[in-house]
């Protein structure tokens, strides 16, 4: 009886969490996760926000006159309303990571809706705007992620550098994205480090080092978009 509960189980979690996020994460099946435009490339930033680090990261933003794409956590947002504000009168782009970072994989099909549909409702009260775009924590999904398309774009990344680490700083982050950066590129970067496994101090680190790359990318003649604007663009 154990061994056919075992069994039972190891079915289940392949049919619910591994396949969906091998197809995804390795395919692109149902998700979006690179563009093709030359010369374009979209930075976007997951955990936050963050009241420390946020408010930075805004400032170094206006200062190049970029526009990125944050997803944030809807039990974050309630306790920032005024850097959501921020983010939208700025003219960057919101979209959820979820109300709370827990995986996808742990979690039931109407808890995830309730959990998104509660982090929808907090930022439309905030910017008169309903998200539309969703990266669900850690990039993992399940089977029923899949139909959540007609109310969410579900974005995933075709570059990260783990700047969620302290470890190597600035030099770290700098060397890896100026290598790496190519058209189309969607960066993952996060502007918080409370996330289980994150280094608190790391988003300083992620900072001071986009300072160098956002000189370089332009530089190179490089523009940087929301994810909503180079979805337009294929």
């Amino acid at each position: 009886m154990r061994k056919v509960i075992f069994w039972i189980f190891i079915v289940f979690f392949l049919l619910y969490g591994l396949i969906p996020g091998i197809f995804s994460a390795g395919f692109g099946l149902g998700v979006f996760r690179k563009g093709t435009s030359a010369q374009k490339v979209a930075f976007t930033f997951d955990d936050g926000p963050d009241p420390m680090y946020t408010p930075k990261l805004l400032d170094l933003l206006r200062k190049f006159d970029i526009k990125a794409t944050f997803f944030v956590l809807g039990s974050k947002a309630e306790k920032n309303p005024e850097l959501i504000r921020r983010m939208y009168q700025e003219g960057h782009l919101i979209g959820i990571h979820n109300y709370t970072h827990q995986t996808n994989w742990l979690m039931t099909p109407w808890t995830i809706r309730r959990e998104l549909n509660r982090s929808a409702v907090i930022i439309e009260q905030l910017t008169s705007v309903r998200p539309s775009y969703y990266r669900p924590p850690w990039g993992l999904l399940n089977l029923f992620d899949f139909f959540l398309h007609k109310q969410y774009r579900i974005i995933l990344w075709s570059l990260m550098v783990g700047d969620w680490r302290s470890e190597g700083g600035s030099e770290k982050i700098i060397r890896k994205l100026l290598h790496k950066i190519k058209d189309g590129s969607i960066v993952l970067l996060h502007d918080s480090g409370e996330t289980l496994g994150a280094n608190q101090d790391a988003p300083f680190y992620m900072i001071q080092a986009l300072e160098v790359v956002f000189h370089e990318i332009c530089h190179r003649g490089y523009t940087c978009v929301r994810i909503d604007q180079m979805m337009e663009l294929e």
